[in-house]
């Protein structure tokens, strides 16, 4: 007896094929899953399209209009309710490691609690390149730019010399002083502040650099405010050839960006009874054009205690020296290291809390890494070597120097050189002291231009050299030109 089976797999009579695996029933949670997984996918495109729209905005409009701010807003608090991630970095430079810090007594004359480390003591040398002068009595480390005024005014250098109220223009925020001791006429008031006394001027001072220095207040652009620098750069490009050149009318925004800087980083003096302070650039920007242009026309910073030298002094030479340097040469400014850009959202913050690009891991890689393809703790080393090498110059230099005023010293004092041999070593003297002076003020240590640096430094010790064999009867020449027979101004 058969029993009748049908293979669920095989198709009945007449009916077409089906497919010979069996599947089983259908997954009725499969629709759900593909829909929540549209709907993720859905969700996050809109979030992606709405942040780029968000940041696109952003970038358009990267503050927002709180107040109104116009040629007369001199306080930086109140374009830091415009602009408050630049104002809250920018309040940053009144910070400093302790460990930089000299506790002292204040006093009626200084009330200040903390100093900086003074530089006489770290370079003793220092008091007997600079004898007879202010700087030879008080000379310390730098704060930030929240401490420039401060620091200027009651440093010894103003507590016990008669300075000019021209010092005020690398150390208050001007445009206030200028409006004020000028009744709305900049130029009027910027001659009336040379000529000040010092402590008359700094009772127009409110506070140190602020934003109104250094931005337009209507649409932000970068501006020079400093009369000196306008007036520099027109003389400096006047020798290359440019007539008529106007800073703020006819740089580039790149050029700002190291201009701005350069207002106050750089090498002047204080011309005629006027005091108005001038920056020598009509020959160019090297240390020797400098040194030309003050033989030129006669100008000597002080007459040297022991030696009689007619010596100049250098201030701070920082724009200068970087325009001899291989960053300059590509463009890259000041602002581009010490104020290097931070993202936030979308926009681009300058990072007004000027300092060294060496000051952290972070720092580098916002500055340096941004062109060099290495890593923090090499840009640290290389930099470290370059430092290092400019003190070994300079540390050889200032030996020699010492050894030539010392010469220089008893060669006046018992007769043993002649009045023509103590001329031609006393000009020796003025270049010496210059050159190696410019870098020491210069505040980079040598690196914004290392090989120049060094190449000043290497003239100096030459120099020296040069002095101790006049004074010994070789002829040596003068170095160049005229040595000066002006008389001194007080100081700078």
């Amino acid at each position: 007896m058969s029993t009748d089976k049908t293979d669920p797999t095989t198709p009945a009579a007449g009916e077409p094929n089906q497919p010979t695996t069996w599947t089983g029933p259908r997954k009725r949670w499969v629709p759900i899953v593909v829909l929540i997984v549209c709907m993720i996918a859905a969700a996050g495109l809109t979030w992606l399209l709405t942040t780029i729209f968000t940041h696109k905005q952003e970038a358009k409009q990267p503050f927002t209009q709180v107040v109104e701010i116009t040629d007369t807003t001199y306080d930086p608090a109140v374009w830091g309710q415009n602009y408050p991630l630049q104002y809250e970095a920018y309040l940053r430079t009144g910070e400093i490691n302790e460990d930089e810090l000299v506790a002292r007594e204040p006093t009626e004359a200084d009330p200040r609690l903390f100093v900086t480390q003074s530089k006489l003591e770290t370079y003793p040398r220092l008091v007997n390149m600079w004898q007879g002068y202010a700087f030879a009595v008080d000379y310390r480390e730098p704060r930030g730019h929240e401490f420039m005024l401060t620091d200027q005014q009651f440093t010894r250098r103003m507590l016990e010399f008669k300075q000019p109220g021209a010092c005020l223009n690398c150390h208050a925020s001007l445009p206030e002083v200028m409006d004020e001791l000028g009744d709305g006429d900049q130029m009027a008031g910027w001659a009336a502040m040379n000529k000040l006394p010092y402590a008359e001027a700094v009772q127009h001072a409110s506070g140190p650099i602020a934003c109104i220095d250094c931005h337009d207040p209507q649409t932000m652009q970068l501006r020079i405010t400093r009369p000196a620098f306008i007036e520099g750069m027109k003389e400096l490009k006047a020798s290359e050839g440019v007539a008529d050149y106007d800073v703020n009318r006819d740089a580039s925004t790149q050029e700002m960006r190291a201009y701005v800087c350069a207002q106050c980083h750089v090498e002047y003096y204080f011309a005629g009874d006027e005091k108005t302070l001038t920056f020598p650039w009509d020959n160019g920007l090297t240390v020797q054009d400098a040194i030309a242009y003050y033989d030129e026309i006669g100008w000597t910073d002080f007459v040297h205690a022991d030696t009689g030298a007619p010596v100049l002094k250098a201030q701070h030479p920082d724009f200068e020296t970087w325009s001899q340097g291989i960053h300059a040469d590509n463009g890259v400014t000041c602002a581009d290291c010490h104020m290097a850009y931070q993202r936030d959202g979308a926009a681009k913050v300058s990072n007004h809390d000027v300092t060294s690009p060496m000051e952290s891991e972070a720092s580098i890689n916002a500055s340096c890494l941004t062109c060099h393809h290495s890593t923090a703790t090499e840009m640290k080393e290389r930099v470290d070597t370059i430092q290092n090498r400019w003190y070994e110059a300079q540390d050889i230099s200032f030996a020699a120097f010492d050894e030539f005023i010392a010469d220089l010293e008893a060669a006046a004092k018992d007769g043993t050189a002649t009045e023509e041999q103590l001329t031609i070593a006393r000009d020796y003297q003025r270049r010496a002291s210059f050159m190696i002076d410019y870098t020491i003020s210069e505040n980079s240590k040598g690196f914004h231009a290392p090989a120049y640096s060094i190449s000043i430094l290497n003239q100096a010790t030459d120099y020296s050299r040069k002095g101790q064999l006049a004074l010994r009867g070789v002829d040596v020449g003068l170095a160049s030109g005229p040595v000066s027979s002006a008389s001194p101004t007080p100081t700078r």
